[in-house]
């Protein structure tokens, strides 16, 4: 039987230049999740290639002193959601809390509805099997913790579930950062055993983007 812990990477630096680092909160979000998981001993700490996600990889293996190797798999990065949505309609800007929020779910929506998958680089099914081809690649190699982002893990929990496009959307927003959801593989498949876990966390470092 293997296992594998599936944890979405730490804050990253929303407003900064580069987003895609995480900040301050994140790194100590990280170092929180490693020291819960010191006893822990991983074959394998397998990463998207986002630096969000390598950076939590460092950190919580740094911090939990682990020996495993750390690979990375593109197949774990999320999905690049405003860079295909904005495309089809010109985006609000992000200041505007409503107006972003209607012109999103309405792209998410068009977009997981299945109608339009011409107009996208990567469909709403083709994203859900990327995401399940990442974790059936590591899901037998015995205790694997696989750093990766709020869509691929909100992916993987909805197709465990037999769940549609309202499961996954209803799953995405409620993702914590460094929020770890564990996945057994056994006799019967691939099983669902805990989602989004943070008890690592103290409430002043609860983030969810």
């Amino acid at each position: 039987m293997g296992q594998v812990l599936v944890v979405r990477h730490g804050q990253a630096s929303f407003g900064a230049e580069d987003y895609d680092v995480l900040s301050e909160t994140g790194e100590e979000q990280a170092r929180r999740l490693g020291e819960s998981l010191a006893s822990l001993q991983p074959d394998l700490v397998v990463h998207g290639s986002l630096k969000r996600q390598r950076g939590t990889a460092r950190i919580m293996a740094e911090t939990a002193g682990w020996s495993a190797s750390l690979e990375e798999d593109e197949r774990w990065n999320e999905l690049d959601q405003l860079g295909q949505f904005a495309t089809l309609e010109q985006m609000p800007d992000e200041s505007d809390a409503s107006a972003f929020q209607r012109w999103y779910e309405q792209a998410m929506g068009r977009w997981s509805s299945g109608e339009h998958d011409a107009d996208y680089t990567e469909s709403y099914a083709a994203f859900h099997d990327r995401a399940v081809a990442a974790l059936d690649a590591v899901a037998s190699g015995g205790t694997v913790v696989a750093i990766s982002s709020g869509g691929p893990i909100s992916a993987l929990v909805t197709r465990l579930l037999d769940g549609g496009p309202a499961t996954y959307a209803r799953l995405l927003p409620t993702t914590v950062n460094t929020g770890v959801t564990r996945v057994v593989s056994g006799r019967r498949g691939l099983t669902l055993v805990s989602y989004n876990e943070h008890t690592h966390l103290g409430a002043d470092l609860v983030t969810y983007r």
